[in-house]
Order: C-alpha cells, then structure tokens, then sequence
C-alpha cells in the first residue's frame, strides 16, 4: 500500500483511498486484520487521530468491520468489494477518457490506441507494448 500523501485534498481522505484501493486489489484480503490504529499511524506519518477518523469513515462504509477486543478486519463482503473494485475501475476509465478528449481523441482512437498499446497474453495478462 503507497504510504506517500499529497496536500490536494485532506489526509484522511487519502488515507481511505489507500486502503480502498488495497482492499479492492486484494492487497488486504476479506477477513484480514489491519493494524491498530497506532500501527497505520506510524506508517503514514499521521496523527493517530487523523487515522481514526479514516478507518471509521471505512467502518460507515462497510469495507472495515471492528471487533471490540480483536481489532478492525476487511469485511468479507465479497459482493461489496466487488462492486468498490468496479467503482474506481469505472473512475480510472472515466479520467482516461476524459485526458484522451482533452487531446483530442475520438472514442474509436482511444480504443484504437489502447488496443495498440495493449496485448493479451497467452496466460490473459495484458503487456505493454511499445
């Protein structure tokens, strides 16, 4: 998980797209404890209190789940993590489209473009060309 934040918008907002984004590429697994609160912390170079509010934003949203004595864990809700991986898929096309327009590619030439830059694998990975 990229521990680096930014100052384009507030800490603990980016701290909750980390762990979406680990959650979502399997990096923490459903059921997997996540560190204590003063663990994340220290990692993020956060005050513990800035990673509270981010983990328990992620508690509201159901991707954390508490137990009071054993810690936070990743929800097992596969249907949800399913849906958050779908999410920031649909967002990562929508920003990929909206940069190639700003270029000044038709939808056919983006298409065209990827494909070009793209090709499955024998074992279905996509590899980079060119």
């Amino acid at each position: 998980m990229d521990k680096k934040l930014e100052d384009n918008m507030p800490i603990y907002v980016q701290i909750m797209n980390r762990v979406r984004e680990a959650i979502a590429a399997g990096e923490l697994r459903p059921g997997e404890r996540v560190p204590s609160v003063r663990e994340m912390a220290q990692q993020f170079e956060v005050n513990p209190n800035t990673m509270q509010r981010a983990l328990n934003e992620l508690e509201r949203e159901g991707l954390l789940e508490s137990e009071r004595t054993a810690g936070r864990f990743v929800t097992e809700d596969k249907a949800l993590i399913g849906k958050l991986k779908k999410e920031m898929a649909e967002t990562t096309v929508d920003a990929f489209r909206r940069e190639m327009a700003a270029l000044g590619f038709s939808d056919e030439e983006m298409l065209d473009f990827f494909r070009k830059r793209c090709q499955v694998t024998g074992g279905g990975q996509l590899e980079r060309i060119g």
